[in-house]
């Protein structure tokens, strides 16, 4: 009988312990010095109560109690906090300056590898002046992670306010307004793009969407987002409004908060949760950030009625222990070479070709051998199935990497979408034998049940849920063309270039509008807004694309 803890779960040792112990004791003396009084909410929260503040983050883990209420280990303390803050009459003072420390829990896919449960520790300000109060979290932010000894870190700094501006200029209608804060939620700036070239825009406001997703820079940057907004149409009172609030902000920086800072656009999402700046810690060589928060002044509306500005941050002590080196992972380490997962197969002709055009050594990636990573100059190159790419670069295994977007959909993880490379293009089709055509078809837009045969599983929910339709999906690794011909499934969903492979097996096509796929380049979060040769390669080859008019590459 085995004596292990579920999957995503783990025993803390003495050793561990100990250093866990100081470092919580470290952070709650800086929190506490600066006037920040303790809270403890429950465990187990009403999800209906908190569904009233927002959207809950992550997927949580719920459970009835005997009184058929539905509870749920907390994924988080923003929400509790706003919660027991509109509960109890005696937090009436403002400001009103919390602080926490304790465990959160989120489900997690099986084979990702990320734990389920974490430590946070973290302070709220409430009823704080816009931009003053961000500057005084980010200050203390600083002065916690300076006395732990953590150096070397970047503040990304963001606001959800400049492309809301946008994007209430331009009229949009809201599926297509919803469809580019979804894309920019998820930190997909290929899909921020052609969500803004699809929509009904003038151009100047695409360009100013486009670019605006992207800004980085220090404070220099506050001037072109200035410009942008004025280009984009938006009203004089608001361009003031949404750059003075991270002007405030930064002239009420400290020193040591100002030294990190990087302002970046890109870090926009969660536009139900937050309503002005966001922030980041991040460090080199973690694969996730290591402090995160934001203004969420619409959080109490929904429990009382009434909007409280306020704004906070959490600390992963998980986190800090890596930064500190306390916590061994074998993931990536800052100073190497800059490491780049490159594709086998279909993809690499055209990757190879671009790298070598952006000034990268790639001799020795035309015949490797049996070698997996090559190391070339500046760069090395980890060599991997495309599909495989994402998650040895969200792991920390690469800075960056290539691959189609149906592994990035697929994979669905903590990764940013830098450049359509605009070669190896393909579509994802739904495919039935000859026999089996019409009733595939029938179903799909009568909204019946099908059974369907995939490698691409969260691809294929995806596409059915979106239609209303009823998808039984059974995952295979190879030959899903047998799927429908031996009664496995109705139809398929696969990748298609030319549909040769299927009429040899019979196989037509239902529909066509699965998802068309392009190769990417992308990064880790924490990779492009700690290294700047990551931002640099995506311009250049974004550069490198655009002057490629006349063909894909590896055509």
């Amino acid at each position: 009988m085995r004596l292990d803890t579920p999957r995503g779960f783990r025993d803390i040792l003495p050793d561990e312990a100990l250093l866990r112990e100081r470092i919580s004791e470290t952070v709650r003396a800086v929190f506490s010095e600066a006037g920040y009084l303790p809270v403890e909410p429950p465990l187990l929260e009403s999800r209906e109560v908190l569904e009233r503040a927002g959207r809950v983050k992550g997927v949580p883990f719920q459970l009835f109690d005997t009184d058929d209420h539905l509870l749920m280990l907390r994924p988080e303390f923003t929400l509790p906090i706003a919660r027991l803050v509109a509960t109890h009459a005696a937090l009436v003072e403002r400001p009103l300056r919390l602080r926490y420390a304790g465990t959160v829990v989120r489900e997690q896919a099986d084979g990702t590898g990320e734990p389920r449960q974490f430590t946070q520790m973290g302070a709220e300000l409430i009823g704080g002046e816009r931009g003053v109060a961000e500057a005084e979290l980010m200050n203390l932010l600083a002065k916690a992670l300076g006395e732990l000894g953590i150096e070397r870190w970047t503040l990304a700094v963001g606001s959800v306010a400049p492309m809301g501006a946008i994007l209430d200029a331009a009229e949009l209608e809201a599926r297509d307004a919803c469809a580019i804060r979804a894309a920019l939620h998820e930190s997909d700036l290929v899909a921020v793009r052609e969500c803004a070239r699809a929509a009904k825009l003038e151009d100047a406001q695409v360009r100013a969407i486009c670019r605006v997703s992207s800004l980085r820079g220090g404070v220099e940057a506050l001037g072109e987002l200035s410009e942008r907004l004025r280009e984009a149409g938006v009203e004089p009172s608001e361009i003031d409004s949404a750059v003075g609030q991270l002007t405030c902000l930064y002239e009420a920086l400290g020193g040591e908060a100002r030294a990190h800072l990087l302002f970046d656009f890109s870090l926009a999402g969660s536009f139900d949760y937050y309503t002005g700046a966001i922030f980041k810690a991040y460090v080199a060589g973690l694969t996730g950030s290591l402090a995160a928060g934001g203004r969420y002044d619409d959080v109490s509306d929904g429990l009382t009625g009434g909007s409280d500005g306020a704004v906070g941050f959490a600390l992963s002590l998980e986190r800090i222990e890596e930064a500190l080196g306390a916590a061994p992972s074998g993931r990536a380490q800052a100073g190497r070479p800059l490491r780049i997962a490159v594709p086998k197969g279909a993809l690499a002709e055209g990757s190879h070709q671009l790298l070598a055009e952006a000034g990268f050594d790639v001799g020795e990636l035309e015949d490797p051998g049996r070698k997996l990573l090559i190391r070339a100059g500046d760069a090395e190159y980890v060599i991997v199935r495309a599909m495989d790419a994402p998650a040895f670069v969200a792991h920390g295994g690469a800075e960056c990497g290539i691959c189609g977007a149906d592994s990035l959909a697929e994979a669905d993880l903590d990764l940013v979408t830098l450049t359509d490379l605009a070669f190896g293009g393909c579509r994802f089709v739904v495919a039935a034998p000859s026999g089996r055509v019409e009733a595939v078809r029938d179903a799909l837009e009568g909204r019946a049940s099908l059974t369907v045969a995939t490698k691409y599983p969260r691809i294929t929910r995806h596409y059915f849920e979106a239609k209303g339709v009823s998808a039984d999906v059974v995952t295979l690794r190879g030959n899903i063309e047998l799927g429908p011909i031996i009664g496995l499934s109705d139809c398929i969903v696969d990748i298609t270039a030319t549909g040769a492979t299927l009429r040899e097996n019979h196989l037509e096509i239902v529909a066509d509008d699965v998802l068309a796929s392009t190769a990417r380049f992308f990064a880790s979060t924490v990779a492009y807004r700690t290294d700047d040769r990551v931002a640099a390669l995506a311009a250049t080859l974004a550069e490198l694309v655009a002057e490629e008019e006349d063909g894909p590459h590896g055509a």
